[in-house]
This record gives structure tokens, C-alpha cells and sequence, in this order.
């Protein structure tokens, strides 16, 4: 697939990273020479210096022939512009952009092919904030993730000393929860895949990632580790983009919220916007104010302003006076690694790897309606929905056993109408089902692609 992308920052390089390894011919226009000299020291593409937003540009990009544009720089109005350029002169056939500003998302009329022609928009803010949320909702889970309209939830969690589970096979798992469908999808041990069997035994430590209805989540959670009471009191360091919106969806869920913020002015646009909650001017930073506060009280602390140190210091000192639970928003990737191997920040948020999957769901080949990437973007996550029959498709028809699924390829489950039903070696796939796929080697995304691409004989 040929790929324009707009903007060569944090979001743009991460999607250009994921697509270049897949075999895409990629091409970035970015207006910051260095920025290109260095992409294009890294990977295998091209680049063009100049607006994404000039015919010209656009053009020596070679948008005549160009499948995609994905247009996410850190100017709403560039993107959008782009996204118009493309759309007029070049007909390309898929358009993208990223779009922050909330003014202009409250009014989808402006989307349209008669204004401004985008077929899918991407918000980081609020895939971040939705991620976050998540988290606090289960709070002694690593990750979670929503499929088909969140009827299905792939949460990660650390399984601990005690367990029920641990030192027991998977098939016990049956045992324990006999009225709950649920499946392991994959395991982590000492950050090596572990392909889930019958007899497969769970140490503790283990990272197990296991998918089931969201109705069941905090049964299967609970095998795995002691669950932490429910989150009551939540401490949001930053009123900025993520943190307001982030603080308004909490409020809403009858969570106790205090935000932390050190500009004046934007703090009191925070508290205009919210009803119940308490927003403080101050540096998160700062331990005096931190414990006046009782950072000691609340469950979850996260932080979320625009700076990594600050994050991660504010994060850390507020775990070490007592706060249950510690999250922080870090940019830098080399940053997440060495936080997350120290242990001193409960989890670690990546704002790309959040985002990484929205944008790529719309470039897989085959009808795939959600890519969660996972583990930093080591594995995915993927819902794909079969078509054709027997005859035309590579799945339809046949029994998950009969499927030949790449290494390191897991069926977890299927989501068929309403009904959620896990994946047994025996269930047989049918049109229209959407399959929960657990990918441990990204290497292997083209060969899960054409698992779902239907022959030419169905059309």
C-alpha cells in the first residue's frame, strides 16, 4: 500500500515505524529538515520537505497514485487542509487526520465530502483519556482493551503470589470459574511468549493476557491476583488536553477527583468546566503540596502534563508518600522502557502505542475493524471479520483447528451477533463473525492479513 504521511513528530514516526516494517511504501513530508535527515537514517522510506498542506508538496509526494494520506501534524488546520488537497486534486481514496481541538469535533457536519472530506478522524487526546480511564476502572490491570463495541475486553495482568491459579495448569481455569467463558490468550515470562496450552502451569509474575466478556472481567481477574478495592479517589497531575477531558469523564462516573495544575489561567478553565471536583493551583512536584492533599489517600494517581521528568518525578514521589496506585504519560520511548523496568511507576503510558492502533486498523489488508498494539508494540491485538464461505474464504467453514494460523497466532474469541463465545478448536467459523486474534510476532500481520482476505471468486 502507498502512504503519505503528514508530519514526521511523535505520532507520525511511531506510524511510520509500525508501517515500514509491514512492507508499505511509505513517504513523510514534514517542514523540519532534521527531522526527516533522521527519519530517513532510520527506516526505509521517503521523504519530501515542505507543507503538507501545498498542492506542490502533496504532488512531488506523488499523491496521484497514493492509496492513503494520513495527515497527523500538530495543526488541526494543516491536517484538515491536507486532507481537502488530497480529496480535490489527487482523488486519493483514503483520508485521515488527526484533529485535537474539541471545537471543532463537536461539529462532525464540518466532516463531510462536501466540506471537509475526511474519512476518519483520530483524536490522541481522547484515545489516551479512554485508555486511562480503563485503567482506573481495573486497577490492578496492566493494560485493557476493548473489541466489538466493547462486548470483549483483552486485559493484562500480573499474576502474584497466592493466586489460585498459580502453579496450576490453564485447564484448571475451568475449574475454578465453571460458569465463566474465558481464554488465555498469550503469556509473558521474564518478557519471553509463552503460546498457552491445556497444560500449561502459571508462575508467578507471569504477564497473562486473557480475553472474556467484559461482564466477566473481575471474575477472571480475580484468579489471577487479589483484586484492589474499587478506585474512589483519584489525584490528576496536569489540566491540559488529556487531564481535563480525563477529569470531566471521571466526574461523570462519581469518582472523587482533585486536579493539579500549575497555570493559573488554565486551571480555572478546568474548574469552569467541572461541577465536583477540586482543582488546585501548584507543582505536582511539590511534596508539601502533595501531602496537604493526602496524596496518601487516594487510590490513583496520574500524571499527565506535557512533561516527561515532570511526570515521571511527580508519579514516582507521589508513590513513595503512599498513593495506591501510580500512572504517568511519557512521550519518549526510551523513557517507558526504563520506567517500567525499575518499577517505580505502576504503568506507564505511552500516548503512541495508545494511538499506533486506531491508525492501523484502517491500513490492514482484509476486513480488520480494531488493532490494539500491545507490550510497547511488541505484539497485537486484532478483530477481524470473516466473509465469503467455505469456497471464497480461508476461515469460513472451518473449525479453528482446520485454520492454519502463523506462529505465535491465537484464536481467543468470536463475537457473533450479540453473543460472545470463546475459541474451542472445535468452533467453526461462520460469515460475518468477528474473531479476537492475540499476534505474539508482528512479522507475521501479512500472512493474519490474508487469513481474512476473501478470493476474487466471492465478488
Amino acid at each position: 500500500m502507498k502512504i503519505i504521511i503528514l508530519g514526521a513528530g511523535q505520532v507520525g514516526t511511531s506510524v511510520a515505524v509500525n508501517l515500514v516494517t509491514e512492507a508499505n511504501d511509505i513517504t513523510v513530508i514534514d517542514t523540519d529538515p532534521k527531522r526527516l535527515d533522521e527519519l530517513q537514517d532510520r527506516l526505509d522510506l521517503r521523504t519530501v520537505q515542505g507543507s503538507g498542506s501545498h498542492p506542490e508538496t502533496l504532488q512531488a509526494a506523488g499523491a496521484e497514485d497514493t492509496d492513503m494520506i494520513l495527515a497527523v501534524t500538530n495543526s488541526d488546520e494543516t491536517n484538515m487542509v491536507a486532507c481537502q488537497v488530497a480529496y480535490t486534486l489527487f482523488h486519493t481514496p483514503t483520508k485521515i487526520a488527526r484533529i485535537r481541538a474539541v471545537e471543532y469535533l463537536s461539529h462532525p457536519e464540518i466532516f463531510t465530502q462536501e466540506a471537509f472530506p475526511i474519512d476518519v478522524i483520530i483524536s490522541p487526546e481522547q484515545i489516551v483519556t479512554d485508555h486511562v480511564q480503563r485503567l482506573i476502572e481495573y486497577p490492578t490491570a496492566l493494560q485493557v482493551v476493548d473489541f466489538a463495541g466493547g462486548q470483549v475486553q483483552l486485559v493484562a495482568v500480573r499474576a502474584y503470589y497466592g493466586g489460585p491459579l498459580v502453579g496450576h495448569e490453564l485447564r484448571a481455569l475451568r475449574d475454578h470459574l465453571p460458569n465463566i467463558e474465558t481464554r488465555v490468550a498469550a503469556i509473558y515470562r521474564q518478557d519471553r511468549a509463552i503460546i498457552p496450552e491445556g497444560d500449561t502451569v502459571i508462575e508467578a509474575d507471569d504477564e497473562v493476557f486473557f480475553i472474556a466478556a467484559q461482564k466477566h472481567i473481575r471474575a477472571v481477574m480475580s484468579e489471577l491476583r487479589k483484586l484492589d478495592k474499587p478506585v474512589k479517589r483519584v489525584m490528576l497531575a496536569g489540566g491540559g488536553n488529556i487531564g481535563r477531558r480525563l477529569a470531566i469523564a471521571l466526574e461523570n462516573s462519581n469518582y472523587s477527583t482533585k486536579i493539579i495544575e500549575h497555570n493559573p489561567e488554565r486551571a480555572q478553565e478546568v474548574a469552569d468546566a467541572l461541577h465536583k471536583s477540586v482543582v488546585l493551583v501548584g507543582d505536582a512536584a511539590d511534596e508539601e503540596l502533595l501531602i496537604r492533599e493526602s496524596v496518601e489517600d487516594s487510590d490513583v494517581f496520574c500524571a499527565l502534563t506535557n512533561d516527561d521528568e515532570a511526570n515521571i518525578l511527580s508519579a514516582m514521589l507521589a508513590k513513595r508518600l503512599g498513593a495506591r496506585k501510580v500512572m504517568a504519560l511519557i512521550n519518549r520511548a526510551a523513557y517507558v522502557d526504563l520506567v517500567q523496568s525499575t518499577g517505580d511507576i505502576d504503568i506507564a503510558i505511552s500516548p503512541q502505542q495508545a494511538t499506533i492502533g486506531s491508525l492501523l486498523a484502517h491500513v490492514r489488508r482484509g476486513d480488520v475493524v480494531a488493532v490494539h498494539a500491545l507490550r510497547r508494540g511488541a505484539a497485537e491485538a486484532i478483530e477481524a471479520v470473516a466473509h465469503g464461505d467455505a469456497s471464497t474464504s480461508r476461515v469460513v467453514g472451518r473449525a479453528i483447528e482446520a485454520i492454519k494460523l502463523p506462529p505465535g497466532t491465537t484464536i481467543g474469541a468470536i463475537v457473533r451477533g450479540k453473543d460472545v463465545l470463546m475459541a474451542h478448536h472445535d468452533t467453526v467459523i461462520e460469515a460475518d463473525d468477528h474473531i479476537i486474534l492475540f499476534v505474539v510476532d508482528k512479522k507475521r500481520i501479512p500472512e493474519v492479513e490474508k487469513l481474512f482476505q476473501v478470493a476474487y471468486s466471492f465478488f
